[in-house]
């Protein structure tokens, strides 16, 4: 029997597919209910296999989920990658294939997850941010849950929509002598997770560009469009560190699970990523007291530019009042005014003034 759905939890429909724009819509579902909850992309579902080791290299799109059984082999790294959450059927058949815990298919397809680490009895859940440039011009930042499983014999990945952040890995793969032909499943997790965080760089790249020409303009003329600027990025600053941060605390337990899927030799690498991540978030502080600085420069520009304009005014206001005051006396009508008839008297006004 297929589950109701109340008006407010009602799910869009995208391709036949069930889907919800927020967790609140979700409210009165129970536990484990496969229905994909964020923003719906025109990518469709696939799911792309590649298996290796340090003589083999194949890389295949499959069309079925039944496929997957016939592809085991313990003595290659199979890395099961799917782009597109839309279709939970997917989602809901590698959950049966790989004996995957329903409240971890849910958070999969729940995309507004924090970045965290769960440890079950056969496998781990990664839930980590992919940040890219939303494109050339500007600071508009896109944002991607990727969710990672480390089995014994496969790494499967969940990605929102089919895009590149992968590419590095798969351009790495190609050198027969790289470590990553020769590292288990663990090093491949680890390298997964080293290209996500290294997209974080590219992003902090671009911030330099934007915010070094923004702080030249707000010293000489500061406009209304540069405080717009100010504002978004002190609003996708607030955003990456929400989505960095945690990812922090996530590296530290890794070091600290109970597991025998991670090699000690492989933790040094995770050592390695959690680094870069104290990298960016020292440096998302410094861009943030940088925004800060700015905002007070804008205003300070501002303030100077009113002094400016008020010491005008005053200049004006000391030439015209005494001729105002002087104009307002000679304008009334008094029958007995000595100075009127005096030889010097007009000449002797105007010098006084």
């Amino acid at each position: 029997m297929k589950p109701s759905y109340s008006k407010r939890h009602s799910p869009r429909q995208h391709g036949g597919k069930k889907a919800l724009p927020s967790a609140a819509h979700k409210s009165g579902l129970p536990p484990g209910s496969l229905v994909h909850i964020g923003q719906v992309h025109l990518s469709e579902c696939r799911i792309s296999v590649t298996q290796y080791n340090a003589t083999f290299l194949h890389q295949q799109e499959i069309a079925s989920l039944d496929e997957l059984p016939s592809l085991k082999n313990q003595r290659l790294i199979t890395w099961i990658n799917i782009d597109g959450l839309t279709d939970t059927s997917v989602i809901e058949g590698i959950g049966h294939v790989f004996n995957i815990h329903p409240l971890v298919l849910e958070d999969i397809l729940s995309t507004h997850q924090r970045p965290k680490l769960e440890e079950y009895e056969d496998f781990l859940y990664l839930v980590v941010k992919g940040i890219s440039m939303a494109g050339a011009e500007g600071f508009n930042l896109q944002y991607e849950q990727i969710s990672l499983l480390l089995l014994e014999d496969y790494v499967i990945t969940f990605k929102e929509k089919a895009d590149d952040i992968f590419q590095p890995i798969h351009h790495r793969l190609q050198n027969r002598k790289g470590r990553l032909r020769t590292g288990g499943n663990d090093y491949l997790a680890y390298v997964i997770l080293d290209t996500i965080v290294d997209e974080y760089f590219v992003v902090e790249d671009r911030l330099d560009v934007v915010i070094d020409p923004l702080e030249e303009s707000l010293l000489n003329s500061p406009s209304d469009d540069s405080l717009q600027t100010i504002q978004q990025l002190r609003r996708e600053l607030i955003a990456m560190k929400r989505n960095i941060a945690p990812l922090r605390d996530l590296l530290t337990q890794i070091h600290y699970a109970d597991t025998t899927l991670l090699d000690e030799k492989t933790l040094r690498y995770f050592t390695d990523v959690h680094d870069h991540v104290l990298r960016i978030t020292d440096s998302l502080e410094s861009y943030r007291e940088r925004i800060a600085a700015m905002q007070d420069i804008y205003l300070s520009s501002l303030s100077n530019k009113m002094n400016e304009t008020m010491k005008v005014l005053t200049v004006f206001a000391s030439i015209f009042i005494p001729l105002t005051f002087i104009a307002g006396i000679y304008g009334m009508n008094f029958e007995y005014m000595p100075e009127l008839k005096w030889h010097w008297a007009y000449p002797s006004l105007w010098r006084l003034s």
